[in-house]
């Protein structure tokens, strides 16, 4: 039998790429993906998650009872499931109302682009006052152009009309169960900004001592040394009591800063110590690798180097990290509220409504549901937190890929 004759070498190679097209690789966000489907108790969290943060950001939208109207005739309900009227007392809202009222304060400011001297002064004291007479003030707390035009849409659809009091209401005839969904747009928006706040803070932080290394980097790892080493519970507490100071409160109020927005800040700013080392280990693990020394060669600045090339690398550990710093953060902001020093009224979060179920439970009334309900969101939130950044950690990691 004769011997097959062997092909060219030119045919030859374009066989082995023809082959190699038909072979397709997967990336590390795809394989870590891949594994993360296989974790049922992660995918159950991330839907949990989704689903809780739909439900934030839709709350003006649901038809929900007003989550500071106060109904004293009927205080601290364990549940009601007849429906109620949006406003139980003889008050109606209508959409038309609200834009009557939004047509007219238009028309001021237009009177105010043209007016001067004294005009101009009585018209400006003139809007401020309408604008805290705003009609959906009165059932809502200082809404935002977003949530104000979701409001509309909930009054346009649903009218009157609103879900029952099925987690009951306070003490003061509040539906619990608006509450807890107005919460969770101030508990997340805490967790998530805050979060944010301290990685920016500790990824530039870690990542500058890392990448330069030596006496700078002995430097900056002491400062960590030394910030770790301070109570940051006791400061947090003194600066939230400074700044809740009247004068102080006015004049951040003048700048567009209230009280939550430097609570956001001040809280994040207090979390980036831990993540700073671990980011700083990366680098230093990765600062020597081919990719760096051709980006040093072609001239790439340092900043360059750092951002662009290094801090992309270790996203997967940060993003360990940032479900992982949640979780902490909202328990943190709710210890605060619970102590009377984070979320002020009018506003209201998971922690605050805590707080206030716990002051009014005594021997002789055991309103459960005032705890019960807000406490159940927050474990639940966390849990959820908790199971996706442990789901993360295995997916992301190498060496767990054939386990």
């Amino acid at each position: 039998m004769a011997a097959s004759k062997p092909l060219p070498k030119a045919d030859r190679y374009e066989a082995l790429l023809a082959e190699a097209a038909k072979i397709r690789g997967v990336s590390l966000w795809m394989d870590a993906w891949r594994r993360l489907r296989k974790n049922w108790a992660a995918m159950i969290s991330l839907g949990f998650l989704i689903a809780l943060g739909l439900l934030a950001f839709f709350t003006p939208l649901l038809p929900l009872q007003s989550p500071r109207f106060q109904v004293f005739d009927t205080p601290q309900q364990k549940h009601q499931f007849q429906p109620p009227r949006l406003f139980p007392i003889q008050l109606d809202l209508k959409l038309a109302d609200v834009r009557e009222f939004e047509r007219e304060t238009a028309a001021l400011r237009r009177q105010l682009a043209a007016a001067k001297g004294p005009e101009r002064q009585r018209l400006e004291a003139v809007l401020i006052g309408r604008e805290r007479e705003h009609p959906l003030n009165r059932l809502w707390t200082n809404p935002g152009p977003v949530t104000r035009q979701l409001i509309k849409l909930r009054l346009a659809v649903f009218g009157q009309w609103c879900i029952p009091s099925i987690c009951g209401t306070d003490e003061l005839g509040r539906d619990l169960l608006s509450r807890i969904c107005w919460g969770s747009r101030v508990s997340l928006i805490v967790g998530i900004v805050a979060t944010l706040v301290s990685l920016s803070i500790g990824v530039s932080y870690g990542a500058i001592a890392g990448y330069l290394g030596g006496t700078v980097d002995a430097v900056m790892m002491r400062i960590v040394d030394i910030l770790y080493s301070i109570p940051f519970i006791f400061i947090v507490i003194y600066i939230i009591t400074i700044l809740s100071e009247e004068s102080i409160k006015d004049t951040l109020t003048e700048y567009g800063i209230n009280q939550i927005i430097v609570f956001y800040v001040l809280i994040g700013a207090i979390y980036w110590l831990t993540m700073s080392r671990v980011v700083r280990g990366q680098i230093i693990s990765l600062k020597h690798e081919q990719f760096v020394d051709a980006a040093r060669t072609i001239g790439a600045s340092t900043g360059r180097i750092v951002f662009r090339h290094l801090v992309p690398n270790v996203l997967g550990i940060v993003i360990v990290y940032l479900t992982l710093t949640i979780p902490s953060v909202m328990l943190f902001e709710a210890f605060l509220s619970f102590l009377g020093l984070g979320v002020q009224p009018p506003d209201v979060s998971w922690g605050l409504l805590v707080n206030d179920g716990v002051k009014i439970i005594t021997p002789i009334q055991q309103l459960w549901w005032l705890v019960l309900f807000p406490a159940l969101a927050l474990a639940l939130t966390l849990f959820a937190l908790n199971f996706l950044g442990d789901g993360l950690r295995d997916a992301l990691d190498p060496r767990m890929k054939n386990r």
